[in-house]
C-alpha cells in the first residue's frame, strides 16, 4: 500500500498509549503511515494492534544508522524518549529537514540548535505535553485575552498534578503512579525558583515540601502544592515582566506532601550511596534506614500510617536487587505499593489563578481542568501528555500550523488550533470570574 505521508514516533511507553491510538485513527483517515520505534517490540505491537496503517520497529535509539534511516524517510518526527535522548533525534531532524515535536522541557542543548533550525526552515515544537504543554496553552489564552482588554496582571499561579481518581483513592497517600515512577522519586530535586509578592525565592530541595498552602477545585477535596522547577524563566516567555507573583506548582493531597517531606528529610530519595540489599525485604529496608539515621521519629500517627502502607512491616516482599541507592529501592517500593491496579483510573488536575486590574478594579480568574482516565493503560496522564503532541503533528501535516523555528506553545497560531481540537477530546477548562 502506498501512503501519502508518514509519521515517526520514537517511544511507546506509558505516556504514549493514547497518542498512538489517536495517530492510528488519523493515519487511517488520511492514508498516512504511522511508524512507532522502541527498544521493546512487543510493547509496540501490542499498542498498534496490527493496524493496517502502522509499522512497528525495534530500535536502539543510540544506533545512528538505524535512527537516521527512520528519520530520513519520515514527514514528521515525535520523540517520547527520555529527555537526554532528544538531542540525538534533533540532530537527525536538522540533517534531513524534518519537523520535531517533544513533550519535554527545552534544555540548553536543544536551545543551542535554534539557528540551525531557523536556517533549515523547520519547526521544533517542545514542551507540547501536559505540564509543560497544556499549561502553557491554556495560560497564554487567558493572558492574551486579559491583555486585549488592557488588563494588567499582578499575580499568576499555575498548578498541575497527576493524581488517583476519587473512586480508586484507597490509600493514605491519596496517590497512585500513572507515569514514570523515577520522576516521582526524584520530584523536586532541582529545587525551585519563583516570585511571590515582588520577591524572588530560591527553594532548595530540602525546603520544597515545606509548603502548607492549599487550593480548592470544584468537586475535589483540598489540594496542596509545591513549587515546580524554574518559574522565573517563564515570566519573560509569558511577557509578564512587571508581575508581582509568578509561580508554577505541582499538586498533591496534603498527606502526600507531609509524607514526602519526611522521605526527603530522611534521605530515602538519596542517589549517592549504594547499599547492600541482598535478601532484604521492604521492612528490612525501612529498618536499615531508620537505624542508620539513629532516629525515632515515627511518632506521628499519620506518618506511621503512610510508611506502614509502603511496607514498614512488610517482611514478605523481597527487594529484587542486590545493591542500589536508596532512590532505586524506593522506586521499587512505590511501584509495588502505589501502582494503578488493572482497571483503576488516574486523574489529571490543572488550575490557573490569575489576578489583574483594569483601571482601579481588581479581577480574579480561576480556570480549572479535571480529566479522569479510562483505565490503568489509557490514563488521564497518557491522554493529556500525548494528545497535544498528536494534534499538533496532524495540524502541521495538514498545513494548519505554519510556524518555523524553535517554539513552545505560547503563540496563538499554535495554541488556538490545538486547544480547539483538545476540547473535542473532552480536555477543556472551566472558568470562574470574580
Amino acid at each position: 500500500m502506498k501512503f501519502s505521508k508518514s509519521l515517526l514516533l520514537f517511544g511507546a511507553g506509558k505516556s504514549a498509549t493514547v497518542l498512538i491510538d489517536y495517530l492510528k485513527n488519523k493515519s487511517a483517515e488520511n492514508n498516512w503511515l504511522l511508524i512507532v520505534a522502541d527498544n521493546n517490540l512487543e510493547v509496540v505491537r501490542a499498542k498498534l494492534e496490527d493496524h493496517p496503517n502502522t509499522k512497528a520497529v525495534k530500535i536502539n535509539i543510540e544506533s545512528e544508522i538505524d535512527r537516521k534511516k527512520l528519520v530520513a524517510n519520515a514527514d514528521i518526527v515525535i520523540s517520547m524518549m527520555p529527555p537526554f535522548l532528544h538531542y540525538l533525534i534533533a540532530m537527525d531532524c536538522i540533517e534531513f529537514g524534518k519537523n520535531l515535536l517533544t513533550a519535554s522541557y527545552t534544555d540548553t542543548k536543544i536551545q543551542a540548535l535554534s539557528d540551525k533550525i531557523n536556517k533549515k526552515g523547520l519547526l521544533f515544537l517542545c514542551e507540547m505535553g501536559l505540564d509543560p504543554g497544556i499549561d502553557h496553552m491554556s495560560a497564554m489564552k487567558l493572558i492574551d485575552e486579559i491583555k486585549s482588554k488592557n488588563g494588567k496582571i499582578s499575580s499568576f499561579k499555575s498548578h498541575c498534578g497527576g493524581l488517583v481518581a476519587p473512586e480508586d483513592d484507597d490509600n493514605p497517600w491519596h496517590y497512585k503512579i500513572s507515569w514514570n515512577p523515577r520522576n516521582v522519586v526524584l520530584a523536586g530535586k532541582a529545587g525551585a525558583t519563583f516570585k511571590k509578592d515582588g520577591q524572588v525565592f530560591e527553594n532548595s530541595y530540602a525546603r520544597i515540601f515545606d509548603s502548607k498552602e492549599q487550593v480548592v477545585i470544584p468537586g475535589l477535596s483540598s489540594l496542596s502544592f509545591y513549587p515546580n522547577r524554574d518559574s522565573i524563566s517563564y515570566i519573560d516567555l509569558y511577557q509578564l515582566n512587571d508581575i508581582n507573583t509568578f509561580i508554577r506548582t505541582t499538586l498533591r493531597y496534603p498527606t502526600f506532601i507531609s509524607g514526602w517531606k519526611k522521605m526527603v528529610d530522611w534521605k530515602f530519595t538519596d542517589e549517592i550511596e549504594n547499599i547492600n540489599t541482598e535478601g532484604m525485604t521492604i521492612a528490612d529496608f525501612f529498618d536499615m534506614r531508620f537505624k542508620d539515621l539513629n532516629k525515632n521519629e515515627l511518632s506521628d500517627t499519620t506518618i506511621i500510617e503512610l510508611f506502614e502502607y509502603l511496607g514498614l512491616n512488610d517482611h514478605q516482599t523481597k527487594i529484587p536487587m542486590n545493591n542500589g541507592t536508596f532512590a532505586d529501592v524506593l522506586q521499587f517500593v512505590l511501584e509495588n505499593k502505589l501502582a494503578l491496579k488493572p482497571g483503576e483510573k488516574d486523574m489529571v488536575v490543572m488550575l490557573h489563578e490569575i489576578e489583574y486590574n483594569i483601571g482601579d478594579t481588581l479581577h480574579r480568574i480561576k480556570s480549572s481542568l479535571v480529566t479522569i482516565g479510562k483505565d490503568d493503560q489509557k490514563t488521564a496522564m497518557a491522554k493529556t501528555v500525548g494528545l497535544p503532541l498528536g494534534i499538533a503533528a496532524v495540524l502541521i501535516l495538514e498545513g494548519k500550523i505554519l510556524d518555523k523555528g524553535l517554539h513552545i506553545p505560547i503563540i496563538p497560531s499554535i495554541y488556538e488550533p490545538v486547544l480547539k481540537e483538545l476540547a473535542k477530546e473532552s480536555i477543556q477548562f472551566t472558568e470562574s470570574h470574580f
